[in-house]
């Protein structure tokens, strides 16, 4: 590589700036794109981040995003209800973009692709695992990832995948364990969860997602393949609301949104009938491996959750009062 700047596409996100925020910390020059070009974090004013206004679904975008770039980190994404028609195009440019610059394409997937046929009997999520899904929000991820993956093998450019599961931490809001209940737990208010509260499931804490993301960016025996991002141990949607309000200094009112009232809501709501295909992963064992990660680049202390949580509420209590 000609050069250690290091580019987060939807650096304003959750992902992004978590992903910024760790590169920072690694002593990287970064350049930070959205949409606005208004992406901020703590440090990184000091650090000399690099902000810039691009609209990376578009090549002309991606290009000037990923112009002189070592590293490309694709945290960029459509609105959640136009996957299927805007996604797989967003991703092509950003390809493109990656692909001008010389650069390795690091994109920070999810785990839509499996379906829940491939959580039949309590089995954990690998690597290897199927994709079997059959809503059309996990067939785009699977389409996308096979594009990638094509695009390395065909020498066009490096690329390596990271997958996470549901994810929270600071700046976590567009997430199911973000603005969905943390104000309400911050208020000591009754936080709904939209799906059963006592099924194991893995929960992703963003910083450690961009400790993974970055070091599959920075070590090249990543390219080329799939990785499921270490987190810790699963635990039950009760068990995290719990710590949650623990952390807060409030008694737990915790409660179940019904089943009927997801329906009759995705009747109106086009974000929440959009969630409800994938609402399997609430409603079966949802447990991810990250073994191949732990073996390939050693051990991962991932952040034990009690501390995770607590880091995440103080971020989202001082959001309120700001």
């Amino acid at each position: 590589m000609s050069t250690d700047l290091h580019v987060v596409l939807g650096a304003s996100g959750g992902t992004g700036s978590a992903v910024v925020g760790e590169l920072v910390a690694r002593g990287h020059r970064v350049r930070a794109v959205s949409r606005a070009g208004d992406a901020d974090g703590p440090g990184w004013t000091q650090a000399g981040v690099e902000r810039l206004a691009a609209d990376v679904s578009t090549p002309e975008g991606a290009k000037a995003a990923a112009a002189g770039a070592a590293v490309v980190y694709h945290a960029a994404q459509p609105a959640y209800t136009r996957w299927p028609q805007e996604f797989p195009a967003m991703n092509a440019a950003v390809t493109e973009g990656a692909t001008s610059a010389g650069a390795k394409l690091v994109f920070a997937d999810n785990l839509y692709m499996y379906g829940p046929r491939a959580l039949a009997g309590g089995a954990k999520l690998t690597e290897d695992t199927p994709q079997l899904a059959t809503d059309h929000k996990g067939r785009t991820r699977i389409e996308m990832a096979r594009r990638l993956l094509a695009a390395h093998a065909e020498g066009r450019v490096r690329v390596a995948l990271g997958r996470s599961s549901d994810y929270y931490g600071p700046r976590g809001t567009a997430t199911r364990a973000g603005d969905t209940v943390m104000p309400a737990v911050v208020a000591g208010k009754t936080a709904r969860w939209p799906g059963p509260l006592d099924v194991p499931h893995t929960f992703s804490y963003l910083p450690d997602m961009a400790r993974a993301l970055v070091t599959l960016g920075e070590r090249d025996e990543a390219d080329g393949q799939v990785w499921h991002l270490p987190a810790a141990e699963p635990l039950t949607a009760r068990r995290f609301l719990q710590l949650a309000f623990d952390a807060a200094g409030h008694p737990a009112k915790i409660a179940r949104v019904p089943a009927l009232a997801i329906r009759a809501a995705a009747l109106f709501v086009p974000f929440i009938r959009e969630a409800a295909d994938v609402g399997y992963q609430q409603e079966l064992p949802f447990v991810v491996d990250d073994a191949k990660f732990q073996r390939a680049f050693g051990p991962f202390a991932t952040t034990p959750h009690p501390e995770a949580v607590a880091a995440t509420v103080a971020w989202f209590r001082d959001r309120q009062a700001g």
